[in-house]
């Protein structure tokens, strides 16, 4: 295999009900059958993850935005975030009333019992409201945060320069330590697998996917990416409602342009 492509998952393999696409499925498969390396680069979690991967047949990740790398299911990376700085990001956030989330591989917790913010957000990725643990990440490693909060970012940007903070929801905001990004995860993974960037492919639609689509040598975005993060590709497809991920496999030329779609 001399070549690899990285999928997003939210936006980009499952459309807006959370759905893979048959396409998009079959597609990864035909893939892998011509030697084609298939990874995920995401800002998920492992644990968000493990039904997708085992549907997929892939067991090469990028998780938390770069926090957390796997290859062929061995750890090879993991960069948690310092536990005194989210001691200070969460003394902020209990000022402004900004409740904040807690993850690392296996699961997440909250610091507060019941937020509007965190339930609409984690709600549309399908996810239940967190159990409450304020004290999560003094007892384990945390890979990333999530800070619920639409207001007052700029305080949080200005006061705290170790960590990142990247919007993936107009209400929340992910934490990641500083530098961490979709693009440095796959730096150390292709590393592995001693891939040149020239041959490497990205597939992406959100603000944590720019890194990304810039870093490879072929970045493709969704037709229903932000149109900031299209003007960061190389190309434009369709959404992933209209076979994107097939479309744009075609054009940079990893699917044959008689590749027949389920229907």
């Amino acid at each position: 295999m001399n070549k690899i492509v990285f999928f997003d998952i939210d936006g980009t393999l499952l459309d807006g009900d959370k759905n893979l696409p048959a396409s998009a499925k079959e597609a990864v498969h035909t893939l892998q059958k011509n030697g084609i390396y298939t990874a995920i680069a995401t800002g998920r979690a492992p644990f968000m993850i493990s039904s997708l991967l085992k549907e997929l047949n892939i067991d090469s990740y990028v998780c938390f935005n770069g926090q957390y790398v796997v290859f062929e299911n061995k750890v090879i990376a993991a960069n948690a975030i310092n536990k005194e700085i989210l001691k200070n990001i969460e003394k902020t956030a209990n000022r402004h009333e900004h409740a904040l989330v807690y993850m690392n591989e296996a699961t997440l917790k909250t610091n507060t019992k019941n937020n509007d913010r965190v339930r609409k957000s984690l709600g549309t990725l399908k996810l239940a409201y967190p159990d409450y643990d304020p004290e999560f990440y003094t007892k384990k490693d945390i890979y990333q945060a999530l800070l619920f909060t639409k207001e007052n970012e700029a305080e949080y940007l200005s006061s705290f320069h170790e960590v990142s903070f990247i919007r993936w929801h107009e209400l929340a905001l992910d934490i990641v330590p500083k530098g961490g990004s979709k693009a440095r995860g796959i730096r150390q993974l292709i590393k592995r697998l001693g891939f040149k960037m020239e041959d490497v492919y990205a597939f992406g639609d959100g603000m944590n996917d720019i890194e990304m689509l810039r870093e490879v040598g072929t970045g493709v975005a969704m037709g229903n990416a932000h149109d900031v993060v299209k003007e960061h590709a190389d190309i434009v497809t369709t959404d992933v409602e209209n076979d994107g991920i097939v479309n744009g496999l075609k054009e940079v030329g990893l699917l044959a342009g008689s590749f027949e779609t389920m229907k």
